[in-house]
């Protein structure tokens, strides 16, 4: 199980359907590997993949609002948007706009919203009151919908596949330290810093200059075979 796995720091593979613990939570084993508790998005994920956040979307940036007191818990956008219940849970309204440009606030819930203003329900009160001048933008819990990551990235990275995982369920992905991943057709020389692979999705590759950097190659990897990276993200 996922407790006895934590308790004898061993490495957390599970595939849930019910979430354990929050997801976006931190473990670290003895040897300094890292991991991060993840929901899988729209795509199942698959041991040794490089997997990142949900796309962005780019309407919910740059928002407008409604004006909010200082200390308020709660903030009104008043362009219109469409979101699922709670899909910001856990993410982050962060300013982009003074009023209180550089704040950054978690967000706790939200209601669904279909072409229509919505209310999102902060965690802490904001620091600077808003005007109707502040604009923000919504930002996901990077680990509440991963995804493989594909050719050309839609998200940021996050972390590798610590195991497979369904498409929804909960999994750890591993952030930090020796990882075993998967190489593309290319292959990788040991020592070569790596990113993630513009020819194969969920792959990594030599590193390409404009690429997400995800560690350094531990051993040679032959094409389209798994080996070991230092993973750093």
């Amino acid at each position: 199980s996922m407790a006895t796995n934590l308790q004898a720091g061993l490495p957390p593979i599970v595939d849930e359907t019910n979430p354990q613990i929050a997801v976006g939570t931190e473990f670290e084993l003895r040897d300094g590997r890292k991991y991060r508790y993840a929901r899988a998005g729209a795509v199942a994920l698959v041991v040794g993949n490089v997997v990142q956040a949900a796309a962005e979307t780019t309407a919910h940036q740059n928002l407008a609002f409604a004006a909010a007191a200082l200390a308020a818990t709660s903030v009104v956008t008043t362009t219109t948007v469409t979101v699922t219940a709670n899909q910001y849970a856990g993410g982050y309204v962060t300013v982009s706009v003074t009023p209180d440009l550089g704040a950054s606030y978690r967000i706790k819930s939200h209601a669904a919203a279909t072409a229509a203003v919505v209310t999102l329900v902060l965690e802490e009160g904001i620091r600077t009151a808003w005007t109707t001048a502040t604009r923000a933008d919504l930002v996901a819990n990077p680990y509440a919908a991963v995804i493989v990551t594909p050719t050309t990235p839609t998200g940021v990275i996050v972390g590798v596949a610590a195991n497979d995982v369904a498409i929804s369920g909960y999994g750890w992905i591993q952030t930090f330290g020796p990882c075993n991943v998967v190489a593309d057709a290319a292959g990788v020389a040991v020592g070569s810093q790596v990113s993630a692979s513009n020819a194969t999705a969920g792959n990594v590759e030599t590193f390409v200059s404009g690429q997400q950097i995800v560690g350094r190659a531990m051993s040679g990897i032959a094409a389209s075979e798994n080996g070991m990276i230092f993973l750093e993200v």
